[in-house]
């Protein structure tokens, strides 16, 4: 298990990789998340029939997962919803849009490292 990002301490245990470990988990760490949830595990399913592949619930799952690590940890979520709203309203020219793009990248990176170990 990797460190946790810049000492955060998680809120809850990392939940298992499942549907139900994940909403359960979600409803603790961001309960107004989860009709979006609901929707994109609809759209992952359906994906999955039609495909007949398992790669859209895969990919589901892995990206909640994702996001559920970031909201596990207080500071981080706030870092993370702080330089989503900055890279949103910035210009693409002001270096501090490129310091916000790059706290992204790096706290998703993060996350789906913790959660992939």
């Amino acid at each position: 298990m990797t460190a946790q990002p810049h000492g955060s301490e998680p809120i809850i245990p990392r939940p298992e990789r499942t549907v139900g470990a994940l909403r359960v988990a979600l409803a603790q760490v961001a309960p107004y998340r989860i009709a979006e949830f609901e929707a994109q595990k609809d759209q992952a399913f359906d994906q999955a029939a039609e495909q007949g592949s398992v790669g859209p619930v895969q990919m589901f799952l892995l990206a909640w997962s994702r996001d559920i690590e970031i909201e596990r940890h207080p500071a981080t979520a706030t870092r993370y919803r702080n330089a989503v709203h900055a890279a949103q309203v910035l210009d693409k020219d002001d270096l501090d849009w490129k310091s916000a793009m790059d706290e992204v990248s790096r706290i998703l990176g993060e996350a789906m490292q913790a959660v992939r170990d």
